[in-house]
């Protein structure tokens, strides 16, 4: 019997590239490839690459050169690169890059075993020519759904697959493999965006925006809970339009309960929301619903009214606090991150003295802050009146500094507090940690419990905030808990 092929997905950037190396290793095995976590193992080293800006792009290439250098020792004999990069630049990537063995589009996805078969074998598959994949369905979300099934969506592989396909999981289960024994994973809720920020270029090689059926999200939702998950987080471009193109723009509101009520799940947790977008009712759900977390990952950008207009965006400071406002008044220890780009074109100093006003008051658990650069192909990169490059390092060291203080301080207002953590790591040297409702994986910081006694990964305790270290909480866990005190409870 021949050794059974060989391949290590690499991946870089964001969650919903994370689910999408899942798609594509759901496809392999199920066409016989055999997944190993270490590329020096593998036949083909697949790096998923990010195209989204300068810094991300630069990984993605140093993350292909390294893999190329395994071919000269190790069992590696080729490198093909896939994801957002690839998509993006592809023939023009080939040629830049002929480390790489094959740049595969979308496009490829749907047939990514033979794709590498064809390479390791020694044959070229063609990069593809890149194109404006807006254009590829109809301008009316509500025209998109037939449509869509002609283009190429990574992420939306069906939930109920035909026999043979499916994982041996059973007939539920999605074209998707866990790479990983976290107890969190992300959930495609839709792809591409309809918005046209004019600092932004992802919507151009992701697509429009489409959703994914709720039939879809919920199947998905119960088989990662059969494989131990006890949170997960929907993932996309903009979860707040969620719905438009199937009819229902409030279509998150009812799902989000139903997700919440699969049996071994502990935390439902949303990202990506659109501040503009943001409902009512949609604000209710996520303040209200048990196990469904407060959590508002609210793309700000900026708060000067100018600045916002010139990023093709909506808002202003008070309009924001107010916002974070409404949301605190229904639940007060919500959790709220966001981003922020300082040195816009045409950022004054007044506007950026309005964003320091903003967050002085905003009282946000995660800042994220970007120094603008052009990105190819966007509005902004034609603008005439750009900063020069010390003038946006000097404010983006600034906001920075700022925003350190600011989490910091946020943290401390949490000591004292109880909070619910879900247990990711356990370590006798290096501790037992988690994240409570407020923390998104890998961005947000973690707790660090007191003790770890009877703890195991992928258990929610309850505990109460007794220090911080920065942005990070230091809590002991409840009396009634595994490793908790009575001294706790007090």
């Amino acid at each position: 019997m021949p050794e059974r092929r060989t391949v290590a997905l690499v991946t870089l950037g964001c969650a919903r590239n994370e689910v999408d190396s899942e798609e594509l290793a759901g496809r392999l095995e199920a066409d016989g490839w055999q997944l190993v976590e270490d590329a020096a193992d593998a036949d083909v080293a697949v790096v998923n690459t990010c195209g989204f800006v300068d810094a991300a792009k630069k990984d993605s290439v140093d993350a292909l050169l390294e893999a190329n250098d395994l071919k000269s020792h190790g069992r590696t004999q080729a490198v093909v690169a896939v994801g957002c990069m690839a998509e993006r630049y592809g023939k023009e990537l080939a040629e830049a890059l002929p480390e790489a063995d094959g740049v595969l589009g979308f496009d490829d996805y749907a047939d990514i075993s033979g794709r590498l078969q064809t390479i390791l074998s020694g044959g070229i598959h063609a990069a593809h020519t890149p194109r404006d994949r807006r254009k590829l369905l109809p301008i009316s979300p509500a025209e998109r759904q037939e449509s869509a099934a002609e283009v190429a969506l990574p992420g939306h592989a069906p939930a109920d697959l035909p026999e043979g396909l499916a994982p041996a999981s059973g007939p539920r289960a999605p074209l998707r493999r866990r790479l990983d024994g976290s107890p969190v994973a992300s959930v495609k809720l839709a792809s591409g965006c309809d918005r046209r920020c004019t600092f932004c270029a992802i919507p151009s090689f992701r697509g429009s925006f489409i959703s994914r059926r709720p039939s879809d999200v919920l199947n998905e939702t119960r088989w990662l809970a059969e494989q131990g998950v006890k949170e997960i987080m929907l993932v996309s471009e903009n979860n707040t339009s969620y719905g438009k193109d199937l009819g229902d723009i409030r279509l998150l509101e009812s799902l989000l309960p139903e997700l919440a009520e699969v049996d071994g799940i502990e935390r439902v947790r949303v990202s990506y929301l659109q501040p503009a977008e943001m409902r009512p009712g949609l604000i209710d759900v996520l303040t209200s619903t048990p196990k469904v977390a407060p959590y508002f990952d609210l793309s700000f950008q900026h708060s000067a009214p100018d600045v916002l207009r010139a990023m093709r965006r909506f808002g202003d400071t008070d309009r924001f606090l107010e916002l974070l406002d409404t949301i605190r008044s229904k639940a007060p220890e919500a959790g709220v991150r966001s981003n922020f780009i300082v040195g816009f074109p045409g950022e004054t100093e007044a506007d950026l003295a309005e964003l320091e006003r903003f967050l002085n008051g905003a009282r946000l658990d995660a800042i994220g802050v970007f120094g603008y650069s052009d990105e190819e192909g966007t509005e902004a990169a034609t603008y005439d009146n750009k900063l020069d490059e010390d003038v946006v390092a000097e404010r983006l060291a600034h906001i920075s500094r700022l925003a350190e203080e600011l989490v910091s301080q946020r943290a401390e207002e949490r000591v004292g507090s109880t909070v619910e953590v879900l247990v990711e790591s356990v370590d006798e040297e290096e501790g037992t940690y988690g994240r409570a409702a407020h923390q998104a994986p890998e961005t947000d910081g973690q707790v660090l419990l007191t003790s770890g006694a009877g703890l195991s990964v992928g258990r929610m305790v309850e505990a109460k905030v007794v220090g911080t270290e920065g942005v990070d909480l230091v809590a002991e866990p409840l009396a009634g808990h595994p490793g908790g005190s009575e001294e706790a409870g007090r």
